[in-house]
């Protein structure tokens, strides 16, 4: 991924460098005659003179070398380009802080820095919309960083809620499948879904509460006191840090979230993992895959695996995953496998050994989800603590790579470097050609900045939610929800905190009635049927994908019919 920013960084900087050949001036003596007196010409010269077929560049180049152009094409490639090293950038943000999160598991840098550094792509942009420029500018801009901050809300809670649903589907009841092709759509419709857990209502009843800040600064507005819109800020800010502490500490006395979220990361991490791609859909071992692996470990052709290409395939597997030690392990698995004891092992001998590995894999995760859900329903047992403390040294042999802690705590900070400079760089590019295509091209910059901005900083959390929905499965349907519900309400707290005080300290007026009524429908729709519902049928997919083109037109409509501000 960095090979592929900085190429994409030296294409602008090239794609921006235009130059020419001189031409010179009407009036000057050094041009040749064509021999033919042309008494038309405007200027009465018998010469010929080239006509000026471009318009002086009127664009400002940011930080003096990024490009720019007035060129409506040129400006959509140059948006283009910045979203996708914004995404790259918030790549490095997430596989940093889930490095780090790894590492360290639940405890005080799970309940707070980790969830903040989450919404460190939208919070970025959010700042830089509001300190660029004059305060006209600053302005301008915050509507686009507002629209930022509702389009990341509304996506999450619509497309992506509905895709996961719709990927996640699997038959609800044990019922025979009817044969009339109406009743089979209607049943498809009503019978296939998704069931969550009851950990999974909590999280989306504790996403409600970040509205409460929204709904304060946006009271003035509603009850036309335009006198008490600063106070209201002041209250509003106040509220939505105090929200993020106690959501903060919260999770260090009760940390069922913070749990939740390890689990979400360690089934995203084992699915790259070899052992994981030997199963079948229905979690048993696929002996089509497994013999073909066995074919490709045994590089000379004999029909055996010997010592040394058994070790290629150890460096290969993360075996602290099925709590399989390292020293010697390469001896305890020719003994477990070699069941003929001629220091070799064939076909036969190496699928038997698989296929075991693969058994005691799926009942260590079993066992690991089941003592998670416990410690969930039961957060305020006296013995809870003695067994949180076993499951986070389980969970950091699981996942953490203890031979190389020091480089992992370096790469992640390395990343978490790299993301923050490339959105803190480029957010500024970016938003000034958002606005100035917007203009060229005659389009509203909210539409932008709703519907693309969110994509670039949301693209990743996206696909591994839709790639864990794939398993179709209850538990990993509910991690995902929870998933997204934390990432809705660190959303709206952070985005919301920065722009109060930018407004606030800028003196900028809150003219987002428009943003904040979307943010307030989408969040209190799906909050309430996620907290109070926990079987979620696939038209409830149809509904959610819905209520992203309303909130799109509803804004347009509040803005630009009725001149709400």
């Amino acid at each position: 991924m960095v090979k592929e920013a900085l190429f994409l960084l030296v294409l602008l900087l090239v794609a921006g460098q235009g130059y020419g050949r001189r031409l010179v001036t009407e009036n000057s003596t050094n041009l040749i005659s064509d021999g033919i007196d042309d008494d038309h010409a405007s200027d009465g010269s018998p010469f010929l003179a080239l006509k000026r077929l471009s318009s002086p560049v009127t664009c400002e180049p940011e930080y003096g070398f990024l490009p720019c152009t007035t060129n409506i094409w040129g400006q959509l490639f140059i948006i283009v380009v910045y979203e996708y090293l914004l995404f790259l950038g918030e790549n490095y943000i997430s596989a940093g802080t889930e490095l780090i999160f790894k590492l360290l598991g639940p405890g005080i840098f799970g309940a707070s820095a980790f969830h903040i550094l989450g919404s460190l792509p939208e919070a970025v942009l959010v700042l830089v919309a509001g300190v660029s420029g004059s305060i006209e500018i600053a302005q301008e801009q915050a509507v686009i960083g507002m629209a930022l901050l509702a389009g990341s809300t509304v996506m999450l809670l619509t497309i992506l809620w509905g895709s996961i649903v719709a990927v996640g589907k699997y038959d609800l009841s044990n019922d025979s499948k009817p044969t009339d092709i109406s009743v089979t759509r209607r049943s498809h419709l009503t019978g296939f879904g998704v069931v969550t857990d009851l950990e999974t209502n909590y999280t989306a009843k504790i996403m409600l509460l970040s509205l409460v800040p929204f709904i304060i600064v946006q009271l003035p507005k509603l009850l036309n006191m335009p006198s008490g819109e600063r106070i209201a800020i002041i209250i509003s800010l106040v509220v939505s840090l105090t929200l993020l502490v106690s959501y903060c500490f919260y999770q260090v006395f009760q940390p069922w979230i913070q749990n939740r979220r390890l689990e979400y990361l360690w089934h995203k991490y084992a699915q790259d993992n070899l052992l994981q791609k030997l199963l079948t859909n229905d979690g048993k071992p696929n002996m089509t895959v497994i013999k073909e692996l066995f074919q490709k470990i045994d590089q000379n052709g004999d029909a055996y695996i010997s010592p040394a290409e058994l070790r290629a395939l150890i460096l290969g597997i993360q075996f602290e995953e099925i709590g399989l030690i390292k020293d010697g392990f390469t001896v305890q698995v020719m003994k477990e496998f070699d069941t003929s004891g001629d220091a070799h092992i064939d076909e036969a001998e190496f699928v038997r050994g698989i296929s075991k590995w693969l058994q005691e894999s799926q009942q260590t995760t079993e066992n690991q989800s089941h003592h998670r859900r416990n410690l969930s329903r039961k957060p305020s047992q006296k013995s809870s603590e003695e067994e949180q403390e076993k499951l986070v040294n389980r969970q950091d042999k699981s996942i953490a790579v203890d031979d190389k802690s020091l480089w992992s705590y370096a790469k992640a900070a390395f990343l978490l470097l790299l993301g923050t400079t490339i959105l803190a760089v480029l957010s500024e590019p970016l938003l000034d050609a958002a606005q100035s295509f917007s203009t060229a091209a005659n389009i509203p910059s909210f539409f932008i900045s709703f519907v693309f901005l969110p994509l670039a900083v949301n693209y990743r959390e996206a696909v591994s939610a839709i790639t864990a929905a794939r398993q179709k499965k209850q538990r990993s349907a509910s991690l995902t929800f929870s998933e997204i519900y934390s990432a809705v309400f660190m959303n709206n707290i952070v985005g919301i905190s920065i722009f109060l005080v930018l407004v606030y300290i800028r003196g900028l007026a809150w003219d987002f009635s428009a943003e904040v009524l979307v943010v307030l429908i989408v969040c209190i729709v799906m909050g309430l049927v996620s907290g109070f519902c926990n079987v979620f049928p696939l038209w409830t997919s149809i509904v959610a994908y819905l209520l992203y083109p309303f909130s799109l037109l509803l804004v347009f409509i509040l803005i630009y019919f009725f001149g709400w501000l």
